[in-house]
């Protein structure tokens, strides 16, 4: 009990001295994993420059690339709390906090990489963005983050039969082992660090990731066909504090929404830039690459996964509707 409380007083007296700050002009911080050159690193930094350009210099961001803040998860809660102003997050971990958010996790959800954007700049995205602000976390603009799909050193998958009986790597979350059983395959969960390795041992047959992960960590050396299921298509976040963005007023709120969704912008040109540029090196060293001419019998095998994931969220359940009514 007394450790509960101490957290308590702590993130109330930092989201205080935030709300100060904000209120007065002064230095906001921000987080953000990636490291430098990286699409969404110059992208933050662009952010932290048209914010000081909009608002006159009375708000100013310092930003902490790399991780060099904390982990992920450790950042959310302190931009939750108010220790931080800004994040750059995915809302793959944000999901397990505000339930609206985890919806983006369910595989398959999402058409493609334009149906993702064209679901969160109508009413889905503002529940979502809604159930995200009621926990402390408002969005100010969404970032690129790719499509993950399939790759393995045996064979193109263009069915879910072609991933029957393949041991596939995938992050620690149910959903995305449920996927993997209902296409029947065998899911193990991995440390992402472990990934190359087990693809050359035989340890797993395969894993999945977007193109610029999949280059750059050289696991095309080991597993050269990369097959385009785009079954999870998780965004990213520029995430404000909640407190803080309420404090400001309504010309300063429109200044701050205003630099991070021109920053957006940029981050996507960006995105789609190392995409291409991943994609043509791996193609370059022997990768085969396939289309999947149609994702439908994916998605229908995914109908179990959605059952059991809103059997326990049922009040969800209007709102993966809605996404997949979205054209």
């Amino acid at each position: 009990m007394y450790q509960k409380i101490g957290a308590s007083f702590i993130g109330a007296v930092a989201a205080v001295t935030l709300l100060g700050s904000a209120a007065n002009a002064a230095d906001w911080r921000g987080w953000n994993i990636h490291v430098d050159g990286y699409p969404n690193t110059v992208a933050m930094d662009k952010f932290a420059e048209l914010l000081a350009e909009k608002t006159g210099g009375e708000i100013t961001l310092q930003m902490f690339h790399g991780g060099t803040l904390g982990s992920q998860p450790d950042a959310i809660e302190q931009v939750r709390l108010g220790g931080l102003a800004i994040g750059n997050f995915n809302l793959g971990p944000i999901g397990p906090i505000a339930a609206e958010a985890n919806v983006v996790s369910l595989p398959f959800i999402f058409k493609d990489v334009d149906h993702m954007f064209r679901v969160l700049n109508g009413d889905a995205g503002k529940m979502i963005a809604d159930g995200m602000a009621a926990k402390g976390l408002v969005p100010l603009a969404w970032y690129d983050a790719g499509a993950r799909s399939f790759y393995n050193g045996e064979k193109p998958i263009n069915t879910p039969g072609d991933v029957a009986g393949m041991k596939v790597r995938v992050m620690n979350n149910d959903l995305y082992s449920g996927m993997i059983s209902q296409l029947g395959g065998n899911p193990s969960p991995m440390a992402f660090a472990e990934v190359y390795q087990s693809l050359k041992t035989g340890v797993v047959d395969g894993a999945e990731n977007n193109w610029p992960s999949y280059e750059s960590t050289g696991h095309f050396e080991v597993a050269g066909y990369y097959s385009l299921s785009q079954h999870l298509i998780i965004p990213e976040c520029v995430c404000i504090n909640a407190d803080a963005y309420n404090a400001l007023s309504d010309e300063m709120k429109a200044a701050v929404t205003e630099a991070a969704q021109e920053s957006a912008v940029l981050q996507r040109q960006l995105w789609a830039e190392r995409e291409a540029s991943s994609r043509a090196k791996v193609e370059a060293a022997g990768v085969v690459t396939n289309e999947i001419a149609s994702k439908a019998p994916f998605q229908e095998a995914m109908a179990p996964v959605y059952e059991a994931y809103l059997a326990g969220n049922p009040d969800l359940r209007p709102l993966v509707e809605m996404i997949q009514a979205t054209e």
